[in-house]
C-alpha cells in the first residue's frame, strides 16, 4: 500500500499565513514551517510546530515570483537539525493559479538541496501554496529531487479545514443524496476522504459510529476493550443477545454492523485500551477522533495525544444521579470540542489531575483504588442496566451535528462560540461556552508528534 503524505496546522497558524502571505499588495510572500511527525501504517504527517515570516523587506517580490536570501535559513535550519524537525516552505500565488509554476519547480530544487544538507538524514522536507482563498497545495522534495504530492492538508482550529491533493470531488453516491441537498455535494465528498477515530464503542460509542458510517465516512478506527455482556445490550446499536452471551468484543460488533451496511466504510478495530502504542499510532493518523470514553483516565490521554499530533477531538459525556428516593436528580449530557493549542478537559474543569492519577491507580493497583470512592453509572444508584439509549442518542447526535458544523459552518454564530454544548433533560435547557484560554499543561506538546517514549510517558515506551 502506497504511504501517503499529510500536513496538519492549527487554525491559529493557517490565520498568520494568510495574513501574512496575502497582504494586499499582489505580490507573491514567503514563510517558513518547522514541524514535528508522525509516522502510521499507511501516512506521514508533517504538524506544524513553529511558523517563522519571512519580511517582506528581504524579499524580491513579483506577482508570480520570489526570492529571498538563504543566509534566513540557516538558524532554522540548526534548530531543524538539532530538533530532527522537517521543514516546510510556504508561499502565496495571489493570482490564484491551482499549480506549481515553472518558477516555482526552479526554485525548489534550487533550495532543498541546501536544506538536505543541513538536516539529518532521516528528514523530509516540503513545499505548500497557498491560494486566495485559504486552499492550499503541496509536495515533498526529497534529497534527489524527486516530488511527491500531498495527499492532505488540514488546518485544525474552530472550523476544520481539509484539502485533498487528488483534486476534484467524487461523484455522491445515492445513499447520501440527501444529505449532500443539505450540506453540499463538496461536504460529501470531504466525509467519504476522511478517516475518524471512535474511542469507545458502547452507549454513546456505538451511535456515533452509526451515524458516522450512515453519513458515508471513508474510514472509520475503532478502539475499546470490552467484550459485549447482557447488560449493555439495551444501549449499544447493532448487538444481540447471541453476541453477549459469546462474549463478543464491542469492536467487532460495531464493525460487523458497519459493514453489513455496505455503504463504503471501512473499519480498523483495536480490542484494547488506548494506551497501547499500536492504537495511539492508528488514532494519530486519523483526521479526526470522537472520546466515548467514561474514563477521566482515557478522557485525559486521548486530550494529550489530540495535542501531539493536531488532531480534532470531540469529547462526548453523560451524567445520571439517583435522588435517593426512587427519582433522578440530574439527567445531562456534553459535548465538548478541543482544538489543538486550545483548551483541553483539564483546564475546561472537567476533571482535575487528582482525579486523573485515581484512575491510574485503579488500572495499575486495583487493590488500593478499592479504598478510594468508586463511581457508577447513575451516581447512588448500583444500576447495571439504565434506561439511558435515549439520553446517549441525544448526546451523539450532538457530537456528529458539530462536527458537521465544523467542516461545513452553517450556524449564524461563529464556530468559536460552541466549543461545550450542554443539556440538561431535566430542567428543559441547553446552553453553550466559547472556548477558553489555551490549556497550560498540554500548550507546550502541540505539534510534537512522534517522540521517545511515546506521548512522552514512560509506560508507553516500544
Amino acid at each position: 500500500m502506497k504511504r501517503e503524505i499529510a500536513l496538519r496546522m492549527t487554525g491559529i497558524q493557517q490565520a498568520r499565513l494568510l495574513s501574512h502571505l496575502f497582504p494586499s499588495d499582489g505580490l507573491e510572500a514567503v514563510a517558513i514551517g518547522l514541524c514535528g511527525h508522525g509516522a502510521g501504517t499507511r501516512r506521514d504527517t508533517f504538524l506544524l510546530q513553529r511558523l517563522e515570516l519571512v519580511p517582506y523587506e528581504i524579499c524580491q517580490r513579483r506577482r508570480d515570483q520570489i526570492t529571498w536570501p538563504s543566509e534566513f535559513l540557516l538558524p532554522l535550519l540548526d534548530e531543524a537539525r538539532t530538533r530532527g524537525l522537517w521543514v516546510v516552505k510556504f508561499h502565496s500565488h495571489p493570482g490564484g493559479f491551482d499549480r506549481f509554476s515553472i518558477q516555482d519547480e526552479a526554485a525548489d530544487r534550487s533550495l532543498f538541496p541546501f536544506v538536505y544538507e543541513w538536516t539529518s538524514e532521516t528528514a523530509r522536507h516540503a513545499s505548500v501554496v497557498l491560494l486566495p482563498d485559504g486552499s492550499m497545495f503541496g509536495r515533498t522534495v526529497d534529497r534527489d529531487g524527486g516530488l511527491v504530492p500531498l495527499a492532505t492538508i488540514a488546518a485544525v482550529g474552530d472550523d476544520i479545514a481539509v484539502w485533498h491533493g487528488t483534486g476534484a470531488h467524487s461523484e455522491t453516491p445515492e445513499h447520501a443524496r440527501r444529505h449532500a441537498q443539505l450540506f453540499g455535494s463538496g461536504t460529501v465528498s470531504r466525509l467519504q476522504k476522511l478517516r475518524v477515530a471512535v474511542i469507545g464503542c458502547s452507549g454513546t460509542g456505538s451511535i456515533v459510529i452509526s451515524q458516522l458510517a450512515h453519513l458515508g465516512i471513508g474510514k472509520l478506527v475503532l478502539v475499546d476493550p470490552d467484550h459485549l455482556e447482557e447488560k449493555n445490550l439495551n444501549r449499544i446499536i447493532g448487538a444481540t443477545m447471541a453476541d453477549a452471551r459469546n462474549a463478543a468484543l464491542k469492536v467487532e460488533v460495531m464493525k460487523r454492523y458497519v459493514d453489513a451496511l455496505g455503504l463504503g466504510t471501512g473499519v480498523s478495530t483495536f480490542a484494547s485500551d488506548l494506551a497501547t502504542p499500536e492504537a495511539i499510532r492508528a488514532v494519530a493518523e486519523c483526521d479526526v477522533c470522537f472520546g466515548c470514553m467514561d474514563g477521566v483516565e482515557g478522557r485525559h490521554l486521548l486530550n494529550r495525544l489530540a495535542s501531539f499530533y493536531l488532531l480534532p477531538y470531540f469529547d462526548l459525556g453523560v451524567r445520571l444521579e439517583a435522588d435517593g428516593l426512587g427519582g433522578v436528580e440530574v439527567v445531562c449530557g456534553s459535548v465538548h470540542y478541543l482544538k489543538p493549542g486550545g483548551a483541553s478537559l483539564l483546564s475546561r474543569r472537567v476533571y482535575d489531575i487528582e482525579e486523573v492519577r485515581a484512575a491510574g491507580l485503579k488500572r495499575t493497583d486495583p487493590a488500593a483504588y478499592e479504598e478510594q470512592l468508586r463511581s457508577k453509572y447513575i451516581l447512588g444508584v448500583p444500576e447495571d442496566r439504565p434506561a439511558v439509549i435515549s439520553v446517549n442518542m441525544q448526546i451523539a447526535s450532538m457530537a456528529v451535528n458539530e462536527f458537521l458544523a465544523r467542516i461545513h459552518p452553517y450556524r449564524h454564530d461563529a464556530n468559536h462560540n460552541f466549543a461545550t454544548s450542554r443539556v440538561s433533560l431535566k430542567h428543559g435547557e441547553a446552553f453553550t461556552e466559547a472556548e477558553g484560554e489555551p490549556c497550560r499543561l498540554l500548550f507546550r506538546h502541540t505539534g510534537r508528534g512522534d517522540v521517545t517514549p511515546l506521548l512522552d510517558r514512560p509506560d508507553l515506551s516500544e
